[in-house]
């Protein structure tokens, strides 16, 4: 396993001096956000393909600096029902594609997206309840006649240029939001298809992030290391489910934290565990979103925290005690 981080969070610092400042935390590997919600602050996939000299200054930057770059970040809603930003997401994807390919990049992680309920529809519709039975015809519309051929035609886009990984972050609001939904999109789509396991989004649905990762095992892709903390007070009165700010921490159910804010350092433990047992050893991308702290706190102290938990070595193929 590496230690890693998603960029987007330093995105007001020029590339070299991000660099050289997660160099100096001891940051390994990264996760560069080119497109979608992360924006491109420091990637601009259309700039870099169209310009052969501005690629190779990019590529000579990472190379100097040592810290490989595990995944293009590149989240949005290639099927919103709003046909222009179906469109931006679906070019910022494509591109984020053919950026992996000259980067020898084999994981783009992003979000399955989420329709709307029917070909006229202006905004996206999250179903989460089976009755009234309305609901199944949106979901079978959805699924069936949007999201998976959707897939099925991107995945072979993927696969004519070399992507080996599509890693979808199971996140509410879209039609992948846990373990189940990632399962069955894959298997209508292929292997191509995986999870970037971020446990911050399964926690607060009542998910035990250990139990998917032994319940993905072979499908997970990609990971980021972030935290939620339940407020079982308000959880107590509302429920997790929360529309409040996210700003509103005194009064939400949940609320995101960096790593160990949330819980416990054998929790921690446990997940990177689980991890391992699963068969995967890639990168443990920090994905900072803790509104108690500063960008740079949050990102020092979830550094920390993860350096000691990592494990780092191959799993032993043989036990001397054995």
């Amino acid at each position: 396993m590496t230690l890693g981080v998603l960029t987007n969070l330093l995105g007001y610092m020029p590339l070299r001096d991000m660099l050289e400042y997660l160099r100096s935390l001891g940051v390994e590997s990264l996760e560069i956000g080119c497109g979608g919600y992360p924006g491109k602050d420091h990637c601009d996939p259309e700039a870099l393909l169209s310009d052969e000299s501005k690629l190779a200054e990019f590529k000579a930057a990472i190379e100097e600096y040592g810290m490989p770059v595990k995944a293009l970040s590149c989240h949005g809603n290639p099927v919103h029902p709003n046909k222009e930003l179906a469109e931006k997401y679906r070019r910022d994807f494509r591109n984020a594609v053919l950026l992996a390919e000259k980067l020898g990049v084999e994981t783009v992680v992003g979000f399955s997206g989420c329709p709307g309920d029917c070909p006229s529809s202006e905004n996206p519709n999250w179903v989460t309840c089976f009755w009234p039975e309305d609901y199944m015809k949106v979901l079978d519309y959805q699924w069936n006649e949007v999201l998976i051929p959707y897939w099925r035609q991107e995945a072979e886009f993927c696969r004519r240029h070399g992507l080996k990984h599509i890693a979808f972050e199971m996140h509410p609001g879209f039609c992948v939001y846990n373990p189940e939904t990632l399962l069955r999109l894959r298997s209508e789509v292929g292997d191509i298809i995986g999870a970037n396991l971020d446990p911050s989004h399964l926690i607060w649905q009542g998910i035990d992030p250990v139990a998917a990762i032994r319940a993905l095992t072979g499908a997970i892709y990609h990971f980021h290391a972030k935290d939620t903390i339940i407020d079982k007070y308000n959880c107590a009165v509302n429920g997790v489910l929360d529309t409040k700010p996210y700003a509103d921490e005194l009064h939400r159910s949940w609320v995101f934290r960096s790593v160990g804010y949330g819980n416990g350092e054998k929790y921690w433990r446990d997940i990177v565990s689980a991890l391992k047992l699963s068969g995967y050893d890639g990168i443990i991308s920090i994905e900072h979103e803790d509104s108690f702290m500063t960008n740079r706190e949050g990102l020092e102290k979830a550094v920390k925290f993860l350096d000691g938990i990592l494990i780092r070595d191959p799993k032993p193929s043989t036990m001397h005690w054995a």
